[in-house]
C-alpha cells in the first residue's frame, strides 16, 4: 500500500477522491456494456457479410472464364477503385468508419467489342468487389471497437479492484490513527488533571481555615 499522509486534510482528500472515483465508475460501467454490445453486434454483421460475399463471388466469378486474354484485361481495367466512400459515427464516444459505397474509375472503351453481356457481368464484378470493401471497413470498425473496450476494461479493473479499495483502506487507514491519537489526548488530559489535582488537595489540607 502507497504512503499516505496521517493528517486531517489528507483524509478529506482520500474522501473526496473515493467521491470521484464511486461517481464516475458507473459511467466507466455503462460504457463497457455499451461497447460490449456493440462488438457483438459487429461480429453478426461481420458474419452475414462474409457470408453473403462468398455466395456473390461463387455465382460471379465463373463469368471470368468467358473472357479472352485481351478481355479479360479490359475487363479488370474496368474494375480499379477510384474511393472507398466511409463516414464516422460516433459509438459510445470512440469515432468509427461506416460503409457507404465503392466509386470506380469510369473508363471508355468500344462498344462494337463489347459482348452483350459484358455491362452485367461489370455490375456483378462490382457489387463482390464493393462487398470485399465493406468487409474490410467492418474489420476496421470491429478493431477500434474491441481496442476500446480492452482499454476501457482495464480502467473499470482498475478502478474496482485497485484505486477504490486502496482509496478506502487509506481512509481507513487514517481514521484510526486519528482516533488513536485523540484517544491518547484525551488520556494525556486526564492523567495531567490528575497529576494537578493530586497537588492541590494536600496544599488545600495544610491551610485549616476554621477558627
Amino acid at each position: 500500500m502507497s504512503q499516505v499522509k496521517l493528517t486531517k486534510n489528507e483524509l478529506r482528500q482520500q474522501q473526496l477522491k473515493l467521491k470521484q472515483l464511486t461517481q464516475y465508475l458507473p459511467t466507466l460501467q455503462l460504457k463497457k456494456a455499451m461497447l460490449q454490445q456493440e462488438v457483438n453486434l459487429i461480429l453478426q454483421e461481420i458474419a452475414e457479410a462474409q457470408a453473403v460475399f462468398e455466395s456473390e463471388k461463387d455465382r460471379v466469378y465463373p463469368t471470368a472464364e468467358m473472357l479472352t486474354e485481351n478481355g479479360m484485361r479490359q475487363f479488370y481495367e474496368s474494375l480499379q477503385i477510384k474511393e472507398v466512400v466511409t463516414q464516422q459515427e460516433n459509438i459510445a464516444g470512440l469515432d468509427v468508419p461506416i460503409f457507404v459505397d465503392v466509386h470506380f474509375v469510369e473508363l471508355a472503351y468500344a462498344g462494337a467489342q463489347i459482348p452483350l453481356w459484358w455491362d452485367y457481368a461489370l455490375e456483378d464484378f462490382k457489387r463482390v468487389i464493393s462487398l470485399k470493401e465493406k468487409l474490410q471497413v467492418l474489420h476496421m470498425k470491429r478493431k477500434l471497437l474491441e481496442k476500446e473496450l480492452r482499454e476501457v476494461s482495464i480502467r473499470v479493473n482498475l478502478f474496482e479492484k485497485v484505486l477504490i479499495p486502496r482509496t478506502v483502506a487509506h481512509i481507513k487507514k487514517i481514521k484510526i490513527f486519528l482516533g488513536d491519537l485523540q484517544l491518547s489526548a484525551v488520556c494525556q488530559a486526564k492523567v495531567a488533571k490528575a497529576k494537578i489535582e493530586s497537588k492541590i488537595k494536600p496544599l488545600e489540607a495544610t491551610h485549616d481555615y476554621t477558627s
